[in-house]
């Protein structure tokens, strides 16, 4: 047996692979709820808070793909012998080959469409296979669900392996220096997990940076390539900062979605593992998502020569100043946060386990509420 595939798992049952789409229908949508917590307390701006809710929402989008995808896997007249394939040791997260065969396929999505029958027609050929054939309809099954499944990705508005980088003017009636927030997405292939970063900048050229098609498909470029996981924060905006003389980045943070644990789909180590083991006693409570906020900040501004005649200006970043790790985290600061059902948390409390003292805990209730602890 591969490294690989010790690391992965194919979710070749259908009904563990529609469990598993539905454990993170419920778990974006906690998260999403989170969001809005932070705002509430001034953790967030409302402009930030949107802007991920919007990509929880087109994550959510892809896995509903997938799962129409993968509806009827390892049934007997389904062509699809393998399911979806997962990361079970590292995220929980389907692996990044199943955002980029579902980015190819949406290219052709349309084509499927046009040769298949409509929705209504193979739900009107179902129901007249059960009644006049009397026989299971499992082919039109499994073709509804391939129609779905490109339906989906036309539809538009995914998390796909690479989401370029957009902006919004963060106030338009503001006078002297235009002011941008930049946010862009990644499927991160070295972790198999959904990452969002988002950039404060602050536009000295004669043209607003959007409508400047000298520079905006340059930035755009830069900042896709520099969307790695492996990078520090403050390697790609002082990076940004020296290519780009009249964009000053004065705000960068990177939100690291996941890992997701549960005992059912992952192979987790340490505390967690006992503190999920016992939450699988009760249906539905056996999973725990994480995830990591960096945030760099700029502090001050110094100037540089550019040439004989000219200066530049070049951001100061602030890094961690707590135990001298800044230069190793290249953040400012770095947070950590987990969310989890109430009898888990329960759990975590009662073990109250070393390394989970300053992880902020999100709990959900039986009613559904998520809860600040």
């Amino acid at each position: 047996m591969t490294e690989l595939s010790r690391d992965h798992s194919n979710l070749a049952d259908a009904m563990a692979s529609r469990r598993y789409f539905r454990k993170f229908d419920d778990i974006i949508h906690y998260l999403a709820r989170t969001a809005v917590t932070l705002q509430a307390e001034g953790q967030l701006s409302k402009t930030h808070t949107k802007v991920l809710s919007d990509y929880l929402l087109r994550l959510n989008r892809s896995f509903k793909a997938l799962s129409m995808k993968y509806l009827l896997v390892g049934s007997e007249r389904s062509p699809l012998v393998n399911g979806l394939t997962m990361d079970r040791r590292d995220s929980g997260f389907p692996v990044a080959t199943e955002l980029l065969t579902m980015g190819n396929d949406a290219q052709q999505a349309v084509l499927h469409l046009a040769n298949q029958p409509s929705a209504q027609a193979l739900k009107k050929q179902m129901l007249h296979t059960i009644l006049t054939e009397r026989r299971s309809p499992s082919q039109l099954q499994f073709a509804l669900s391939q129609r779905l499944y490109y339906e989906t990705l036309t539809e538009g508005n995914l998390f796909w392996s690479r989401n370029d980088p957009q902006f919004i003017l963060l106030d338009p009636s503001a006078e002297g220096r235009r002011q941008f927030l930049l946010h862009w997405a990644v499927y991160d292939s070295q972790v198999n997990l959904p990452v969002v970063y988002l950039m404060e900048v602050e536009d000295t050229g004669d043209t607003p940076l959007p409508y400047d098609q000298g520079r905006w498909p340059q930035a755009q470029m830069h900042l896709m390539s520099q969307s790695l996981a492996g990078l520090k924060l403050l390697t790609i905006a002082q990076g940004f900062d020296k290519d780009f003389r009249d964009l000053h980045p004065k705000q960068l943070r990177r939100y690291h979605i996941g890992p997701m644990y549960s005992s059912a789909y992952t192979h987790q180590a340490g505390p967690l593992r006992e503190v999920l083991e016992q939450a699988a006693t009760q249906p539905g409570q056996d999973w725990a998502l994480a995830w990591t906020l960096e945030t760099l900040d700029s502090h001050e501004v110094r100037e540089e020569r550019a040439g004989w005649f000219s200066k530049v200006e070049r951001e100061v970043y602030a890094l961690d100043p707590f135990g001298g790790q800044g230069a190793d985290t290249g953040a400012t600061r770095t947070e950590r946060a987990i969310i989890l059902p109430q009898h888990p948390f329960q759990v975590l409390t009662e073990l109250n386990p070393p390394g989970f003292f300053d992880v902020r805990k999100f709990v959900v209730s039986t009613k559904g509420q998520v809860l600040s602890y």
